[in-house]
């Protein structure tokens, strides 16, 4: 007899992503005709140590961005050696990928390659099966659905002369549930495009469709922010909070290890942004700081740890890139309390888990998140919901490839019905006994 979850074909192809630049799409098809795509993303803002997306360096397409040798060898080397494996072992799959590929980063395939199979895989099972992705990957009767840390002003790599910090994010804790939580954040952006427009600032919008004004300093985006949460009925601190990333890597210095704040003209230690961080701290509703310093400066996240990590999500994002292994470091350490989740940073789906999984075990929490090149794939969704992590970042609330992750989420939640949770300020630090 047939086994029906058997891979019978696959096949990747060269698309766009949300920055006009190519990206990977891979569809794996199963014996019994059950079809699983994804739509892989890619990052401005890079890490260091994250697993290498394959580019073609052919100045003729794409100005050397083009994928066509990940997605050729999807559709030879890593086709002709999955075919006929049974798709219900992704930890199988996954190793198998990682086997092909042989480098210690994903470098020779490609991670966008690798990634898409891992992926695609997924999907297709859960395709097969007739059930949402979140429901093949985590079967179960109550489901958490995640607060969303909406990115609506953008600055650094994602927006050109704004400011230093990358993403500036409204985090509505007090909703009674996502659907309403994410008609908040709709309508403070409204409320801050509005305001934006009275004061003559540019309404144009950066890469994850955050507003992108020229402002004359770092703190005055945090000003625009609080304005905004008032004007619009609801409470600072106990409706909607502030989540910060700013992406210390793109401002440090390696050689001096200072951080230069290019907007204000500062240059700072890292015990100096340690010290801002803790002035902001107190005189705003932060939650959550992404990335405050530089992903090898280790002890100064330590030292930052120490100072603020009691209260404050300390998310290691370049820290850790979605690894394992650094991740480790970080807990034997005590540098950061929290880790992003970007499956393209580490290039397959196991692997995601495995470091999910593992933050959990030691009382980290863990947010899915998105690219800023991103698609209208919806995978990260299913993942938020299925690992429990209870918190999601995908941007602002507009711009397709975004909205597509939370329309997806209401559908979930509207599905789900009571058996579908909203932790609202729970999922955060500062709210923990």
């Amino acid at each position: 007899m047939t086994n029906s979850f058997l891979v019978s074909s696959v096949k990747a192809r060269e698309i766009l992503d949300s920055r006009g630049n190519p990206t990977v799409e891979v569809e794996l098809t199963l014996q019994s005709g059950a079809i699983g795509t994804a739509l892989v993303p890619s990052g401005a803002s890079t890490g260091a140590h994250e697993a290498v997306e394959l580019r073609d360096q052919d100045k003729n397409r794409f100005h050397g961005k083009g994928v066509r040798l990940a997605t050729n060898y999807v559709n030879s080397e890593i086709s002709e050696q999955i075919i006929g494996l049974d798709s219900r072992d992704q930890v199988a799959l996954d190793r198998l990928l990682m086997d092909i590929d042989g480098s210690p980063n994903k470098s020779r395939l490609g991670a966008n390659a690798i990634l898409g199979v891992s992926l695609a895989n997924a999907w297709a099972v859960a395709n097969h099966k007739r059930i949402p992705l979140y429901q093949y990957l985590n079967p179960q009767v109550d489901y958490l659905m995640p607060v969303p840390m909406c990115n609506v002003l953008n600055g650094g790599a994602h927006a050109e002369n704004s400011t230093d910090f990358q993403e500036f994010m409204i985090v509505p804790t007090g909703a009674g549930s996502f659907t309403e939580g994410i008609r908040w954040v709709a309508e403070i952006y409204q409320i801050l495009k509005t305001t934006l427009t009275e004061r003559k600032l540019t309404t144009t919008v950066g890469d994850e469709g955050g507003f992108a004004p020229q402002l004359p300093s770092n703190e005055a985006a945090m000003e625009l922010l609080m304005e905004s949460i008032e004007k619009s009925g609801k409470k600072p601190g106990d409706d909607v909070c502030i989540a910060l990333d700013p992406a210390a890597t793109e401002f440090f210095i390696a050689d001096s290890e200072e951080y230069l704040l290019s907007r204000e003209n500062r240059r700072l230690t890292g015990t100096d942004l340690i010290d801002l961080w803790s002035k902001w701290c107190d005189t705003y509703p932060i939650v959550s700081i992404e990335d405050g310093l530089a992903e090898d400066d280790w002890n100064s996240w330590v030292n930052l740890t120490s100072r603020l990590g009691r209260n404050v999500q300390l998310v290691g994002d370049d820290l850790f890139v979605t690894d394992k292994n650094r991740l480790k470091t970080g807990i034997e350490l005590g540098a950061a309390n929290s880790i992003l989740i970007k499956p393209n940073q580490i290039g397959t789906l196991s692997e995601t888990l495995e470091a999910v999984q593992l933050a959990q075990e030691n009382n980290f929490s863990t947010i899915i998140s998105h690219r800023s090149g991103e698609t209208e794939d919806v995978t990260i969704s299913h993942l938020a919901v299925a690992t429990k992590s209870g918190q999601i970042k995908t941007g602002a609330p507009a711009r397709g490839e975004r909205t597509a992750k939370y329309n997806e989420l209401i559908r979930i939640e509207d599905r789900l019905g009571s058996a579908a949770t909203y932790p609202g300020a729970n999922s955060f630090r500062s709210s923990r006994k």
